[in-house]
């Protein structure tokens, strides 16, 4: 039987460095499984989307991100804007890995490419930003700033506590962003201290959706908005609804779409996967419905 081609893409610096300890039992493994493995290592950041946007169709049977959702993203990228189908095997080896959680993908990197190396694949919709993507969110504001401005050396000890601390001592220093936010079902225009647009259980390992309101494939974001707060009360009620995902709250706007506009964005800093962006007037962010094939475990129940 002819041996399937596979890409590692390979993020040596994500997290603890895990993957340099890594790389050789992940290359095994995948190997035994029937794959002839090309590895790219990363050298800096934007590498891997040039990588990604370089395969040619039928080139690999697979790509397989070994690194954080930053790594990912950017082979997302690359691959979407080259037009790129190929499968992705994904084994998360940054310090939150949001987006691997939700998905049940195991922690163990060795169990983790197990299921890279399976042959159970799920579609997952890819969020459009103007001319880049994004896997799970693009955010702005407050706790937004927290996945690229916390050391790297606080993530690595408190791993999602860092991002917690440092997204709450945000919130009193935010200014806010006076936008203007339409879609199909609605249009809200104030002063927002806080915006996500997510394809994910949580965001930034703070906000947490619950799992009846959030589906991964189903053609829709989920759009979460904190308006501004004008008092101590206001302020304490919102951390209260965020921590028992009670997303109705005063000052909070919650609803689902396929596609919006952001008016007045220039200057913002937004953030897609945890990678910065820069805003801008007049922002489309649309839905590309299932547009990424996932190569995921079969038993979402298994997540060592």
């Amino acid at each position: 039987m002819e041996e399937r081609r596979l890409l590692l893409i390979a993020n040596p610096f994500s997290g603890k460095a895990k993957m340099v300890t890594n790389l050789m039992a992940v290359t095994q493994i995948l190997s035994d499984r029937g794959f002839e493995v090309t590895v790219y290592p990363t050298k800096k950041a934007g590498d891997a989307t040039s990588r990604a946007a370089s395969v040619k169709d039928g080139e690999f049977d697979r790509i397989v991100v070994c690194g954080g959702d930053g790594t990912l993203n950017e082979v997302i990228t690359g691959l979407m804007s080259a037009g790129v189908n190929c499968k992705i095997g994904y084994i998360p080896a940054g310090t939150l890995n949001e987006w691997s959680l939700g998905l049940k993908i195991p922690r163990s990197i060795p169990n983790a490419a197990k299921a890279a190396a399976g042959d159970f694949e799920i579609k997952l919709d890819v969020g459009r930003f103007a001319d880049r993507y994004f896997s799970y969110t693009a955010s702005f504001g407050a706790f937004t700033e927290v996945s690229y401005s916390a050391p790297q050396e606080v993530k690595n000890v408190l791993g999602q506590a860092a991002y917690f601390f440092e997204g709450i001592k945000s919130l009193g220093n935010i200014k806010p962003i006076h936008l203007k936010i339409e879609c199909e079902e609605k249009t809200v225009e104030d002063d927002f201290i806080f915006g996500a647009v997510s394809n994910s259980m949580s965001v930034g390992g703070i906000v947490k959706f619950k799992e009846n309101v959030v589906k991964l494939n189903d053609g829709v974001f989920e759009v979460f908005l904190i308006k501004n707060l004008k008092n101590i009360l206001q302020l304490q009620n919102t951390l209260d609804g965020i921590l028992r995902g009670d997303l109705s709250r005063e000052r909070m706007e919650f609803f689902h779409t396929k596609k919006l506009l952001v008016n007045g964005g220039r200057g913002v800093a937004w953030t897609l996967d945890g990678e910065f962006a820069p805003g801008r007037d007049d922002l489309i962010i649309e839905n590309i419905p299932s547009a990424l094939r996932l190569v995921s475990p079969e038993d979402k129940k298994e997540s060592e």
